[in-house]
């Protein structure tokens, strides 16, 4: 999220947009590029038929070619350290990265393959060890592992690990989802979003490791693809100096891969995902900024950001512990999925970026009129759409929680009659917002929660059936994780905080600090806790908790405790 609106501006014939384009993915994917022609490539459809270029699959008997004996590796591999994520009741992805050298393009491993051992045990110890086998880093993945472990018992905790050579890597804990329909008395998880490693420590991530809960909710801005200078920015480094590879805006394939490599090397990201399994879902600056499916911020030829958006994808996949069956093809990733908690609580887990209309009214802030109202507009796109609705339908969990990126709730900034508003969030889609709530509706939800990060600040808001009207039926609740580190220190009552909470009467709560959010549901509520740092600019600041809600189940609307 930036606070200023983009300037859509074509490039003209004759621009910077073939050297810009060439510079993304090299002459080869450019070459490819001219033979369609502009014209045709206006289109997502032609501009993917050229995107194989792109995509560096690994090439058949890529297993055999390159191996590397572990025994030659003499620094430790696992610099980026383990996670986990999106556990099953019968199964969990297990992740890690081999790089001995994480800075440095390929992490030294210069294009050769490597096995790596990897275990899951009952117990911290290894004693009971379940499950075990050797996955094959290829250089075709940037040597990353995905281990989808099947066969698991519902509901339980585990422990993991691997080892390369003489190497073996920190111990990971994770946990499988409970089974089908399981009655449960509780489920305790985190949101958090929004990790400018160029604005501060994560140290809310150091907080959130050591918090007794199931599973991490990351609603995105894992990265931003903005510049990171040899101090670190605003962590202003005394004791080491980053490489330039960093200090310059990220664009090809590599970029990206180098950026994950910066920012999965931090101790505290690395200690979070260690302790949790996490759900992941990406922003806009995992890309860049402000994106709307192939439109950028710029203006660029379509073509040429969507080569962008190809390497974006493919290093997201490679870095984050998602199934195979969600790896990128060209520019697109099937990132949109659901997960279920036993009978307490089904996750549908949104994309609010590849599928969406492009922002209203050149996305700068602007009220309410027929271009942001057009019925035609969406947030999600119509197959994403319909895929929400139908599982509202079959649903028969307590809460039905929905996990995504940009404010849900209208938020009207400023006390004026004619308002405006965030063309970037859901008030600039307000009739595919109008979709989904009376879709809601029609399919009996009662218990809905929504999850959102991209504002870096924390907001509780009561979702209105008509957000014009403050006496009209509360509907559901929405909760605002605030960022880990983007917008620097923050403070607890930023300048608008008072017209926001005058102008928008269901907003319950704001508070403008860095953190994140532990929700705890129960068969009879739902509790959030606004968990705050004093500061990330200085290391090691302490948590405390701002404010705690409670909505009761089948009672929408939010209440301090």
């Amino acid at each position: 999220m930036r606070p200023t609106g983009r300037h859509r501006t074509p490039l003209l014939p004759g621009s910077a947009a073939p050297r810009r384009a060439a510079l993304l993915h090299g002459p080869e994917p450019y070459a490819a590029a001219r033979h369609f022609g502009r014209r045709r490539f206006l289109t997502v459809t032609a501009a993917a038929a050229a995107l194989a270029f792109a995509t560096q699959a690994p090439a058949r008997g890529a297993a055999a070619a390159g191996r590397l004996d572990p025994a030659r590796i003499s620094e430790d591999p696992f610099t980026l350290g383990v996670a986990s994520g999106d556990p099953l009741p019968d199964s969990v992805v297990l992740w890690t990265r081999i790089a001995p050298e994480p800075y440095a393009p390929g992490g030294g491993l210069a294009g050769q393959s490597v096995a790596v051992q990897w275990e899951l045990a009952h117990d911290e110890r290894f004693d009971l060890v379940v499950r075990g086998g050797t996955a094959l880093a290829l250089p075709e993945y940037n040597h990353t592992v995905h281990v989808d472990v099947t066969g698991l018992d519902a509901g339980r905790p585990y422990y993991y690990r691997f080892r390369t050579g003489a190497w073996i890597s920190e111990t990971g804990r994770t946990r499988t989802a409970p089974a089908p329909g399981a009655a449960l008395g509780t489920l305790a998880f985190a949101a958090v979003s929004c990790q400018a490693y160029h604005d501060g420590y994560f140290t809310a991530h150091r907080h959130l490791a050591q918090e007794d809960i199931d599973v991490v909710f990351h609603l995105g801005d894992y990265l931003y693809e903005y510049p990171v200078n040899s101090v670190g920015g605003a962590r202003a480094y005394a004791d080491r100096v980053l490489p330039a590879v960093f200090d310059r805006e990220t664009l090809t394939l590599e970029d990206y891969r180098l950026r994950y490599a910066l920012y999965k090397s931090d101790p505290d990201l690395r200690a979070a995902h260690a302790a949790h399994p996490f759900v992941v879902a990406w922003d806009d600056h995992e890309t860049e900024n402000n994106y709307a499916g192939a439109v950028d911020e710029h203006g660029s030829p379509p073509a040429e950001f969507l080569l962008r958006r190809a390497a974006a994808y493919r290093a997201y996949w490679e870095h984050q512990p998602l199934r195979a069956d969600r790896s990128p093809v060209g520019p697109d990733m099937p990132l949109y999925r659901r997960l279920h908690w036993g009978s307490l609580a089904q996750f549908d887990i949104l994309d609010t970026r590849q599928y969406r209309s492009d922002q209203a009214y050149g996305d700068v802030q602007h009220p309410p009129g027929p271009e942001s109202d057009d019925p035609a507009r969406t947030m999600t796109g119509a197959a994403q759409e319909r895929w929400l609705l139908d599982g509202w339908r079959a649903s028969d969990a307590v809460w039905n929680v929905m996990p995504q990126q940009v404010c849900f709730s209208q938020r009207r900034l400023s006390l004026d009659a004619q308002a405006k508003m965030s063309m970037d969030a859901w008030d600039g889609y307000r009739a595919s917002r109008g979709r989904l709530l009376t879709g809601a509706q029609a399919a009996g939800v009662s218990n809905l929660v929504v999850l959102t990060g991209d504002v870096h600040v924390g907001y509780a808001f009561d979702i209105k059936a008509d957000f014009d009207d403050p006496d009209s039926r509360t509907v559901g609740t929405e909760i605002v994780a605030t960022s880990v580190a983007s917008g620097k220190d923050g403070t607890e009552r930023p300048a608008n905080w008072q017209t926001y909470l005058t102008a928008n009467p269901h907003l319950r709560f704001y508070d403008g600090r860095r953190g994140y959010v532990r929700v705890e549901l129960t068969p009879d509520t739902a509790r959030a806790d606004f968990r705050t740092l004093a500061a990330v600019t200085t290391p090691g600041s302490p948590v405390s908790t701002a404010a705690s809600f409670v909505t009761e189940a089948g009672n929408p609307g939010l209440t301090p405790v």
